[in-house]
């Protein structure tokens, strides 16, 4: 009797185990949908990493097998602008990676929290040494890129002129600008953000952004794709910073303008990066085998989706 107890007890144990999940953390990750609120809350948060994001002991599936890194915009960092890809991402079953890039050494706190003011060519350098250290973690030979605003340009540097187009599958841009903008100061985007523009540090990667720039220039030769990565542009007609918004439009590359795919969305510059529209687009990017709906709903500048 003692053995058949014991053999009882050892089966609801099994059957407890089994039925319950491996670690608390593999619960849905809350995704906000929300840009500008999530940003602003996530700036409280000195240097930390998005959820879901950074998890050095991520290995990738068959079904996901390459990392996800996310590159930042102007005046972003990797937990403000990343509020929605990390745990969507991370949801979907992907190991997702995020850097912040381009402050200058010896900025104090709090303005080291305002990445993207270096040139680009420096942060394409921090980007390559990034990617570099992700792949050594994960084992993975290439990662795929989603970039927004500035992060959608600095990182083809990396992949034309510092050997990444070899590391790089899929390159997905949020609001990209493949040919410049007038509109490209650090004082446009801090008063976009309600920061005093005296407050910032200089922002050397700015005057770079514009039409004919010396490193547009460069980085236009030859042709902005580079062999062998899949280019995916994602666009909103209610760019305000990127002006005109088909500066984001390149030959060579898939280009997507999300009102052509929902005209409810209202979605500018920074709401792209949080957008639903966008972000099934982007899924389905990633992983062309198994494309979902992309949902069309009512989304607002600024404020995001209203369901």
């Amino acid at each position: 009797m003692r053995r058949v107890l014991t053999c009882l007890t050892g089966l609801l144990v099994a059957l407890t185990l089994l039925g319950a999940p491996a670690h608390a953390d593999e619960a849905p990750l809350p995704v906000s949908y929300n840009f500008l609120v999530s940003a602003v809350l996530a700036g409280i948060q000195v240097d930390a990493d998005p959820p879901g994001a950074n998890d050095w002991t991520c290995q990738p599936t068959r079904q996901h097998p390459r990392p996800v890194v996310l590159v930042h915009g102007t005046i972003g960092n990797k937990n403000t602008n990343w509020q929605t890809y990390a745990p969507l991402l991370k949801n979907h079953g992907y190991c997702v990676f995020a850097l912040t890039y381009g402050v200058e050494p010896g900025t104090p706190l709090p303005l080291d929290q305002f990445g993207g003011m270096s040139r680009m060519e420096r942060s394409a350098e921090q980007l390559a040494a990034f990617i570099a250290e992700v792949r050594r973690a994960t084992g993975a030979r290439k990662v795929d890129l989603i970039g927004h605003s500035q992060g959608t340009l600095m990182p083809n540097y990396y992949v034309k002129f510092l050997g990444g187009a070899k590391h790089v599958k899929r390159y997905v841009s949020l609001a990209p600008l493949w040919h410049g903008t007038e509109i490209s100061t650090a004082t446009t985007l801090a008063q976009a953000f309600g920061i005093n523009p005296a407050d910032l540090p200089p922002c050397h990667a700015c005057g770079q952004f514009y039409p004919g720039s010396e490193f547009l220039e460069q980085l236009r030769a030859g042709g902005m794709a580079a062999a062998g990565v899949e280019y995916t542009n994602i666009m909103t007609r209610y760019d305000q910073l990127v002006v005109p918004y088909t500066s984001g439009h390149e030959e060579g590359m898939r280009n997507i303008v999300v009102q052509d795919v929902c005209g409810s969305d209202y979605s500018e510059h920074f709401q792209i990066a949080s957008d639903p529209v966008a972000a099934q687009l982007v899924l389905n990017t990633l992983d062309p085998r198994n494309p979902a709906p992309v949902p069309c709903p009512l989304v607002l500048s600024y404020i995001g989706p209203l369901y």
